[in-house]
């Protein structure tokens, strides 16, 4: 018979309400929750004090990417068990179409890179780098393999920049297919000409990275899309929303009947436009937060935060895309334009949002867990599998302590990179220990099953009734 295990007397989380219950989990599933008394030789882990959440779903990675020049610090095996230790159990990266290829070849390369390699489970977006007949003629192949939502850029011209025409054609295919798109909103034409302005004056520190990608170039960029979508009225999302100016335009494109969700990162909501120092700030530490969007102002933060709690933006990405600052951010010492963009946050994400959102009172621990996990689950296709607890979804399961003070240093983290942007922060709760599909791979904080035995996720549509 097989073993069951009784995870006793925490506080179950759903989206709507939260009670004091026991779960029972068998095999890979959790087949009962309630006042359960524990079976003859059942395995009991007492709970008391501590959340019951769903494992977490990180919508947003970029794992082991060729950029700039240089990859990734962290590839699928670091990123995903940095990933676990901080209680997401699925995650959902990038892979990428590049130029002049096949969306198949991409997806096929990305497969080699994560097959056999994960520790928890994933899938896969499709970013293209371009449109035309070809890619067109795949989305149908994609979508039917399990992979339902894209990515186009607006920005990074002669290199992944896509225009309205081809959004327009995007979204009408993909609408025809019923899968989603999601977009990356600034304006890269605008963004070239500033960039090339303040290298002309020879402004080529990190705090110049901030000023070619002013908020005002989100904000138009969403305008854009949405005028387009307008006339397609195709499933669609923003990744990575930074400005309070975006937010505003996406609820005005609501209020003429646009359907838009949206995502945003911890780093937007806690990180602000002062870590890139002064014009006359000559220290390179700044690049550390070079990243695209680039951090904004406090009251931006404020403002996605409202939105958080409102059901204005509906779930939380990290946007991981970690360099070390040693080799890798260095290439731009010189020159702003070439520092690699992005830095690391997956292992931070829950812990993040705990501290600041549930025990700060901006939000309560329902709606944490609906926009770290449920909605997530439910817009990519992987509900009632994933993202809620309930009898029959797969036990991924997150036992979080509430009452655990910690502080961030980088050392403590399993991120393969030599810093984290989140240094010093001071966090209330940890998460205590990690089930993936049943089995018990972090116990007391500490990783204890060092198996690969993620598994590939072939999803569904994306379901729209999220909030």
């Amino acid at each position: 018979m097989e073993q069951t295990v009784l995870l006793k007397g925490g506080y179950v989380v759903l989206p709507e309400e939260t009670f004091t219950a026991s779960i029972r989990i068998k095999g890979e599933v959790i087949e009962a929750i309630g006042d359960l008394v524990p079976l003859v030789d059942e395995k009991v882990i007492d709970c008391e004090g501590c959340y019951f959440l769903p494992g977490g779903i990180e919508t947003h990675t970029h794992l082991q990417l060729e950029s700039m020049g240089t990859v990734t610090a962290d590839d699928f095996a670091t990123g995903t068990r940095a990933a676990l230790a901080g209680g997401t159990t699925t995650v959902i990266d990038f892979a990428t179409q590049f130029h002049g290829e096949t969306m198949a070849r991409g997806l096929e390369r990305w497969h080699e890179k994560a097959d056999g390699n994960c520790a928890i489970d994933y899938g896969f977006h499709m970013a293209m780098t371009e449109w035309n007949e070809h890619l067109k003629e795949e989305m149908g192949d994609v979508v039917r393999g399990g992979v339902t939502s894209f990515k186009m850029y607006m920005a990074y011209r002669n290199n992944m920049m896509v225009q309205e025409d081809e959004i327009y054609e995007a979204l009408e295919e993909s609408h025809r297919l019923g899968a989603t798109i999601g977009f990356h909103c600034e304006n890269g034409l605008l963004i070239d000409v500033l960039v090339r302005r303040e290298r002309e004056l020879g402004h080529l520190s990190p705090f110049y990275h901030q000023l070619t990608r002013p908020a005002e170039l989100e904000e138009e960029a969403i305008v854009r899309l949405e005028a387009v979508n307008h006339l397609v009225h195709a499933n669609h999302h923003v990744v990575h929303l930074s400005t309070a100016k975006g937010l505003a335009a996406i609820k005005r494109a609501r209020e003429r009947g646009n359907k838009i969700i949206v995502e945003t990162c911890p780093q937007y909501l806690l990180l602000d436009g002062s870590r890139y120092g002064t014009p006359s700030d000559d220290n390179f530490e700044s690049a550390k937060f070079i990243m695209s969007p680039p951090l904004r102002e406090r009251r931006d933060q404020e403002a996605l935060w409202q939105g958080l709690a409102a059901g204005d933006i509906q779930f939380v990405g990290t946007d991981h895309c970690s360099f070390n600052f040693k080799g890798q951010k260095e290439m731009g010492k010189d020159d702003f334009t070439k520092i690699p963009n992005g830095a690391p946050g997956i292992e931070l994400r829950l812990h993040l949002l705990y501290t600041f959102g549930v025990a700060r009172g901006r939000m309560d621990i329902n709606r944490f867990s609906t926009i770290t996990s449920t909605n997530a689950a439910k817009y990519f296709g992987l509900f009632p599998r994933k993202g809620i607890l309930m009898n029959g979804s797969d036990a991924d399961i997150v036992v979080f302590d509430p009452n655990v003070e910690w502080t961030v240093t980088s050392d403590l983290l399993h991120e393969n990179c030599d810093y984290t942007p989140y240094e010093g922060f001071d966090l209330k709760g940890k998460v205590r220990d990690v089930f993936l599909r049943g089995r018990h791979k972090v116990a007391s904080g500490k990783i204890v099953i060092e198996d690969v035995d993620g598994q590939y996720l072939r999803r569904d549509l994306p379901a729209m009734d999220i909030r």
